[in-house]
């Protein structure tokens, strides 16, 4: 191993550090993580379009500011990938759909503006699938995203790029976001860390529906601190979330200090409403079993949250039919599959259907709190199945149950989601076949700072566990997926030798 290799390997924690203090340059940091992209992402496919040229200049730059002794920001010099639903200026945003194949925007989103600005070098976008619909990162502009561990399986979504990009060390920081579950399940088949934080702490300006509280934007990371460097950086106030209200965002910057002999710990494995395969609930009860000791009681607890799978249903048909009306009018086939699936059921919805799903959701969230009087925190799986071949558009049977749509299988994080519950997807070992398997931890109602200092005391324990530790995946035994990742790509956009689009290829 090279000292390159070495390089990328650390945490964004450390490579920060190492920035500040002279030990490496940026630039020499941003060549390691282009080096290493360039090695790994043919086999995964989680890096999309690229702005090397432009991450070198402000590589350097930043190297200049470190050697002139100014301020540096949270991120200053550390590479970083963006979800290719965040609007990054200059730089090809497809949001994975054939309608946007040559759209560049002006402009960063607000997310993307704060981390520029706390220091971070854009160095490309990451996999998602199309508008972020589902949980299998697959699109017809960049093709599949490949899971770290066996690329012929799925990485997760929507975040599913991010996910697979920082588990293989192609980048020390990258964002994602999360509706159903889109940064915990690709954090849980990847093997990295995933938190949803609650809604408004982190500014989603690209929301058409500003009030709604189940879309967020929240961090990623290989490890607990790795993702509260990110929240640091991009949490508080923005009129262009009118969630957002006034935080210090250094607050996120250290987890909480916690004794996991003091906590009180429920756990389920299905939140009595969700299909889980039957490996996966005994990889669980192993879990479970290996480290109940480290806590002051763990206790199984039956749920009954009420119609949680039609609420979800009507609420996420809300955001598609908001955001999707204009294209599905123009052309319906222009839409995707899942895209379509999700505008259709919402069109067809009523007032009354509308009404319904919010008061349900308010309903929801009273018989959570109820748990929370008995106890600090709740432990579930993230996900019901393991890795599934990316090739599959999502897991349509579980058990032998037909999953009644492409996102029912995501229930044991979508449910999470409409509580409002701080959550975080937390790398615990791997499942039956060999996978990452991820803990989702529950955190108590805008919770998020102890939440996130749980998360890193468990991470801690777990850390000398063989059971219980983050897995990594094997880069050096990485094949080609078969069929390739990029057989979904109908028409690629064209791009220039930095990444930028110079031609619309639906064109060509």
């Amino acid at each position: 191993m090279n000292a390159s290799d070495t390089l990328v390997t650390r945490s964004a924690v450390e490579l920060r550090r190492m920035i500040g203090s002279k030990e490496i340059s940026p630039v020499e940091l941003l060549e390691a993580c282009i080096a290493r992209i360039e090695a790994v992402n043919p086999y995964i496919n989680a890096i999309t379009a690229t702005c090397y040229e432009r991450a070198r200049e402000e590589a350097r730059a930043a190297e200049a500011a470190v050697m002139r002794g100014e301020a540096l920001g949270l991120l200053h010099g550390l590479p970083l990938g963006v979800k290719d639903l965040e609007a990054t200026a200059g730089l090809l945003t497809t949001y994975g759909s054939p309608l946007y194949r040559g759209n560049v925007p002006a402009e960063d989103n607000v997310l993307v503006a704060r981390l520029r600005q706390a220091g971070a070098v854009v160095v490309g976008k990451t996999n998602i699938p199309e508008m972020g619909a589902g949980a299998n990162s697959r699109n017809v502009v960049w093709g599949a995203t490949g899971n770290p561990f066996n690329p012929n399986l799925n990485a997760g979504g929507s975040s599913g790029g991010s996910a697979a990009a920082l588990a293989t060390d192609m980048l020390p920081v990258c964002t994602g976001s999360d509706t159903g579950g889109s940064l915990r399940i690709p954090a849980s088949k990847c093997g990295v860390v995933g938190f949803r934080p609650s809604p408004g702490v982190v500014p989603s300006s690209r929301k058409l529906l500003g009030w709604t509280p189940i879309s967020v934007v929240g961090p990623m990371g290989r490890t607990v601190t790795d993702a509260c460097l990110q929240l640091a950086a991009s949490a508080g106030m923005s009129a262009g979330d009118p969630l957002t209200y006034p935080l210090d965002p250094l607050s996120f910057l250290t987890p909480q200090a916690v004794d996991l002999g003091t906590l009180r710990v429920a756990y389920t494995e299905d939140f009595g409403a969700c299909a889980v395969d039957d490996d996966i609930r005994r990889t669980f009860r192993d879990k479970i079993a290996a480290m109940k000791h480290l806590f002051r009681s763990c206790d199984a607890i039956d749920i009954d949250l009420g119609d949680v799978h039609r609420c979800f249903d009507v609420l996420r048909a809300e955001s598609f039919v908001a955001g999707m009306h204009e294209a599905y009018q123009r052309d319906p086939s222009s839409l995707g599959p899942n895209t379509r699936a999700n505008y259709e059921m919402g069109a067809a919805m009523s007032l009354v259907d509308s009404a319904w799903g919010q008061a349900e959701q308010t309903r929801i969230l009273a018989r959570f709190q109820q748990l929370y009087r008995d106890y600090d925190v709740i432990l579930s799986p993230t996900t019901p199945v393991s890795p599934f071949p990316w090739t599959m558009l999502y897991a349509d049977t579980i058990n032998g149950e037909k999953q009644q749509n492409y996102y029912r299988w995501l229930a044991l994080t979508y449910i999470v989601t409409l509580t409002t519950h701080p959550a975080i997807s937390l790398p615990c070992g791997v499942d039956h076949a060999g996978m990452p398997f991820g803990l989702q931890v529950v955190g108590g109602f805008r919770q998020d700072h102890r939440t996130l200092g749980i998360a890193q005391a468990m991470e801690q324990a777990f850390s000398t566990s063989p059971a219980l530790r983050r897995p990594l995946p094997d880069l050096g035994a990485l094949k080609m997926a078969e069929p390739a990742l990029t057989s979904i790509v109908t028409a690629p956009p064209i791009l220039d030798g930095d990444g930028v689009s110079v031609g619309d290829a639906s064109a060509v």
